[in-house]
Formats: C-alpha cells, sequence, structure tokens
C-alpha cells in the first residue's frame, strides 16, 4: 500500500482529510524518531527499540578479505505478538 493509498484509506474511514491524517502520520513519525531511544510503541502494531551489536568478523565480498566490524547500536522493530498472528493466519 502506497503512502497516497493509506492518506485516503485513513480519510475515508476517519472522515478527516487527507491533509489532516497526513499531519498525524508525520507527527507520529517524528515523535517515534524522538522517542526510540526510550523504546516507543505502536499499539496494537509494534515497537521501536535499540539494540547493542557486538563486534564480529565479517567478509569483504569483493576480495575475500577477513575484515573486523565494530560493535555499534542499532534501532529494530519488534512486531507485537496480536499483530504477528493475525498477518500469519490471513
Amino acid at each position: 500500500m502506497t503512502k497516497s493509498q493509506t492518506l485516503a484509506y485513513l480519510a475515508e474511514k476517519t472522515d478527516l482529510s487527507k491533509a489532516q491524517v497526513g499531519r498525524v502520520l508525520e507527527e507520529l513519525a517524528s515523535l517515534a524518531y524522538k522517542e526510540a531511544k526510550n523504546g516507543f510503541t505502536v499499539p496494537g502494531v509494534g515497537k521501536l527499540v535499540l539494540v547493542n551489536r557486538k563486534a564480529r568478523m565479517g567478509r569483504n565480498p569483493a576480495t575475500g578479505e577477513t575484515i573486523q566490524i565494530p560493535a555499534k547500536t542499532v534501532v529494530k522493530f519488534r512486531i507485537a505478538k496480536i499483530c504477528k498472528e493475525s498477518v500469519l493466519s490471513a
């Protein structure tokens, strides 16, 4: 589903204009970016969390050379159990 299709669907279901729905989604995304470091939950969908990755050995695919990949923090999205069950059972 594209962004415009999502906006049209939500506008129809909520009796709001597409512009209003667009602003709500933009603010939700902005809030998620700001709060991701504390864990941000979208009820019924999932949660943004920070995960620490350990340093590890990797391989340069072009040369086959072994390289050291440093430890880093990444953002992951954990799907809510109800969402996973709903999607996989359909």
